[in-house]
């Protein structure tokens, strides 16, 4: 007990003096901004109230001084390499855990402290993975026990002080970044890893109210940025945009050279031809989450690409797929890269300007590429002029650019590249503009790194900043006198990367209450529009989509109902009679005329039919050859090609009055699941079909009242052949020249076959002074007569007193066959309305779905607005509610932005009447 009051009595001096402290020195912030220190105090006063059973038994003074003196110790550590970092760690957390277990006063403590660290050490250098093992248990053993503050597991984490977050959609306000503490963890501010502090191994220098300011300022750029990324897909006005960072520069001017150094990344294009052909939109998304930096390409679909090799390798093939003959293109490619190490920039990356065109290259390729640079270079963008040291400023054809556009350099920021290649006298009169002064003024860099000769390690880009930035630092302090802090020059890479902030944001914020009046201008016409054209009835592509799937299923539910057996009795019946005229024209009618001799003389026929003895061995040999040619067709087979393909057709009818029509992909999909669940049934079927056919394939039992009727509608069997019969004889006559004409030559055919005209071999030049083809078209004349002959003679027989009775079927086997055929068509449509027709009518909807849902999903999530805007009418629809949205959503989020920013300035404003002193937050629009 006694020991616990000692250590309640230690703890609450310190508490109290850890608070005071932390108040005294939040006060001496600025107010406003990102930082609110009302609610970085708050935070401060909860991360230090420890758990009371944590220091049961224990030393408190000592034990609570350890924590303190953590976060210095990790910090510490990572400047060190990694041996004695981790070998003062252990022994730190060694001693942590044996001063907590077994310490019970000073004395003892100090002993036990002396012991662990002794041990620890030589077990250190018997072996690693010991040390490793004992310091992992001995601090997860006191994480369960302790709980740490959230500004500690940052810096344990390596996050700085405080998770930099990026605000909700709606710009809401931002955690409290933990700022300088006396004796605590130095946090250098959330714009710390932006600005290239820390991971290019620079010291950061701000002051607390600059880092507060810096952070501010960063929040208000990325909400600007995410502003700007959405008024360029509201698009159609020029007065609804925010600028953006254009990149100009000739050819070997070192361009991609400083778009890479900002980036800390080499993934623009290279080679010694022209490479760059259209502008390369590059969007920088400052994203502290980020475990890895990665790229994404939004009109592509690629997403989260961490390996930079491909995204300069996809960056050249989109480049070269523009011809040499195009020269260049103004079709933006697209790329956004997120990492916590840049600064929330847009920058625009255009083709290098050339002086004179190669032997390979167009001659007006100069001309080109300057009116694309003329096109980005047009206010409000800022100019990034590039321009190699040991080029004269005079001949800069980025400056020369730039001036036509901007005369007066207020939007321009010039970038003197090769800093080392010329004397440092000649390179700080450059960067003094006096020649050819620029308001923004001149950053000198020397953006490409040495050529590494041996050694056995690469370069890798994760350190091409620090790499870079070290260059830079041993180039421009071996110059003090022109390029040190009094000089007035502005150098190096991350000065460079401060400035772009500071502009961009300034720019920004001068177009910020212009745009948003431009904004409001626009909202109110296309909310009229809305309503006029569209009645205020919201459409999006989900909504079109379920629309017309509905429309087209209650079509498809009509069909299922107006579809069923009937119909597909009086298709399969139509199919089976074309087969009963081929086993008549086999079996019974004459045949084509192959040749001009004369014809064989028949013992048996068919004119002699109704003549015949009723027990001939041949016209029962005919009759039951022919109806065995009819039920051993593949009745079955028949049956399931007719049934898919009448519902095949009908699907497409349907799809073609439908709004699908508009849409051949989506159509297409629908056809093929159709297809799909028909042939998933079809084979199925028509073996059920053959098997309940199999009692009609040797002996059909014909009823008198299926004969009657067969009868009846043989005779129109018939006559429609007739008429196909005497079309195709018109056809002829109209093919030849007339009738006449064709009547001279099939007469002459006439006559060759009955012998009254001698024709001796084969003449391909023809015979009679008729040619080859007219013979041969005669030829065909003469059979279309003679059966279209025997056809009306069989149709008169057909309504003869003979063929009323079923026993005279070998002398009327048109009736015969035709009642044979309506007995296979009913049993097999029994058997095809049950197994596939109902199975049809019960998957296809649903199949339906299935196949859209995956079509829609295959394009990488754009498949259900690229299949709505396939309608002109609907994308029309669909562009106004889009224009409406984004205009309403960029609004609310400068409205947003403009409550943030108030928030800061009566918080700013308080302060200054309660210190007294004359201070006011920068941050206005």
């Amino acid at each position: 007990m006694s020991a616990q009051l000692r250590a309640a009595g230690a703890i609450a001096p310190v508490a109290r003096r850890v608070g005071l402290r932390a108040v005294r020195q939040f006060h001496q912030f600025p107010t406003g901004g990102i930082q609110r220190a009302d609610l970085a105090a708050r935070d401060l006063r909860r991360s230090v109230q420890f758990p009371a059973k944590l220091y049961h038994n224990a030393v408190m003074v000592r034990n609570a001084s350890f924590v303190r003196l953590l976060p210095k110790l990790a910090i510490k550590f990572v400047r060190i390499p990694a041996l004695f970092g981790g070998l003062m760690l252990g022994a730190a957390g060694w001693v942590q855990y044996q001063a907590i277990q077994l310490g019970n006063s000073a004395t003892e403590m100090y002993t036990n402290i002396k012991t662990g660290v002794t041990d620890t050490a030589f077990a250190i250098w018997g072996t690693a993975t010991d040390i490793a093992n004992q310091t992992k248990n001995g601090f997860n053993e006191k994480k369960g026990q302790f709980t740490m503050p959230e500004w500690l597991e940052n810096i344990m984490k390596g996050e700085g002080a405080a998770g930099e977050g990026s605000g909700g959609p709606n710009g809401g306000r931002e955690p409290p970044k933990q700022s300088r503490v006396a004796g605590g963890a130095a946090a250098a501010g959330a714009s710390a890893a932006a600005y290239g502090y820390g991971g290019a191994d620079e010291e950061d220098d701000r002051s607390p109210e600059e880092v507060v300011k810096d952070d501010h300022m960063m929040y208000i750029t990325k909400r600007m940025i995410e502003i700007r990324n959405l008024l360029s897909r509201v698009g159609q006005s020029s007065s609804v945009t925010l600028p953006s960072i254009v990149v100009i520069g000739s050819q070997s001017s070192g361009k991609s050279s400083v778009l890479e150094a900002i980036v800390g990344h080499e993934f623009l294009p290279k080679g010694s031809n022209m490479i760059t052909r259209r502008p390369i939109e590059l969007t920088l998304v400052n994203d502290p989450q980020a475990k890895v930096d990665y790229g994404e390409f939004p009109d592509l679909g690629l997403a989260r690409v961490t390996d930079f090799s491909l995204i300069q390798k996809t960056l050249t093939e989109l480049n070269q797929s523009v011809p040499e003959s195009q020269c260049v293109s103004d079709d933006p490619i697209r790329l956004t890269i997120h990492s916590p190490r840049v600064p929330d920039l847009s920058l625009i990356d255009l083709p290098g300007y050339i002086q004179v065109a190669g032997e390979n290259q167009p001659r007006e390729l100069k001309r080109k590429i300057s009116e694309l640079c003329d096109k980005y270079i047009r206010g409000p963008n800022i100019i990034l002029a590039i321009s190699a040291a040991d080029t004269d400023l005079a001949n800069s054809t980025a400056l020369q650019a730039s001036r036509r556009v901007d005369p007066r350099g207020e939007r321009t920021i010039g970038v003197i590249t090769k800093m080392d290649l010329v004397d440092p006298e000649k390179g700080a009169a450059i960067l003094g503009d006096k020649q050819y002064p620029l308001r923004l003024g001149y950053v000198g860099v020397i953006s490409k790194m040495p050529v590494q000769t041996g050694g056995l390690f690469r370069r890798e880009n994760s350190n091409l900043l620090a790499s870079i930035n070290k260059n830079e630092k041993a180039f421009f302090n071996s110059h003090p006198e022109e390029f040190g802090p009094n000089s007035g020059t502005a150098t190096g890479t991350i000065t460079l990367r401060k400035k772009l902030m500071h502009v961009l944001e300034q720019q920004m914020s001068s177009k910020l209450t212009e745009t948003t009046d431009a904004i409001t201008r626009e909202l109110e016409e296309t909310t009229y529009q809305f309503k006029v054209q569209y009645n205020e009835q919201p459409m999006s592509a989900e909504s079109y989509l379920a629309a017309s799937l509905d429309d087209f299923k209650h079509q498809f539910h009509n069909f299922a109902n107006t579809f069923g057996r009937q119909q597909l009795l009086e298709l399969l019946k139509d199919s089976l009679d074309q087969k009963v005229l081929d086993q008549l024209a086999a079996r019974y009618w004459n045949k084509p005329i192959e040749d001009l001799f004369i014809a064989p003389a028949e013992p048996d026929s068919l004119v002699d039919l109704p003549k015949a003895d009723p027990k001939s061995p041949y016209w029962h040999r005919q009759l039951d050859t022919a109806c065995s040619g009819l039920t051993r067709l593949g009745v079955g087979r028949l049956a399931a090609t007719v049934a898919s393909n009448a519902i095949q057709a009908n699907i497409d009818k349907l799809l073609d009055k439908s709004s699908f029509a508009k849409h051949p992909s989506a159509r297409q999909v629908i056809s093929e699941a159709a297809a799909l669940v028909l042939a998933d049934r079809a084979y199925a079927t028509s073996d059920g079909i053959e098997i309940s056919l199999k009692p009609y394939k040797f002996d059909p039992d014909i009823q008198p009242n299926e004969w009657e009727k067969g009868r009846e509608h043989v005779v129109g069997v018939l006559q429609g052949e007739l008429e196909q019969c005497q079309n195709a004889l018109k056809s002829l006559e109209s093919s030849v020249g007339g009738r006449k004409k064709l009547r001279e030559v099939m007469g002459f055919v006439d006559k060759a076959r009955k012998g009254e005209i001698i024709i001796e071999g084969d003449h391909p030049s023809g015979a009679g002074g008729f040619s080859a083809a007219l013979l041969a078209r005669g030829r065909e004349a003469v059979f279309l007569r003679d059966r279209a002959d025997i056809i009306n003679m069989r149709i008169v027989a057909s309504k003869s007193r003979k063929c009323k009775s079923l026993e005279n079927k070998y002398y009327c086997p048109e009736i015969f066959l035709d009642a044979v055929a309506t007995k296979l068509a009913q049993t097999a449509v029994l058997f095809l309305n049950v197994e596939m027709l109902n199975d049809f009518y019960h998957r296809f909807p649903r199949e339906v779905e299935t196949k859209l849902n995956e079509y829609m999903n295959s394009h990488g999530g754009n498949g259900l607005e690229k299949f709505a805007r396939e309608d002109p009418k609907i994308r029309r629809h669909l562009d106004l509610v889009q224009r409406k949205e984004l205009l309403e959503l960029v609004l609310m989020k400068i409205q947003d932005l403009h409550r943030f920013d108030a928030a800061g300035n009566v918080k700013a404003d308080r302060d200054y009447l309660k210190k007294g002193r004359q201070q006011r937050g920068r941050w206005s629009f």
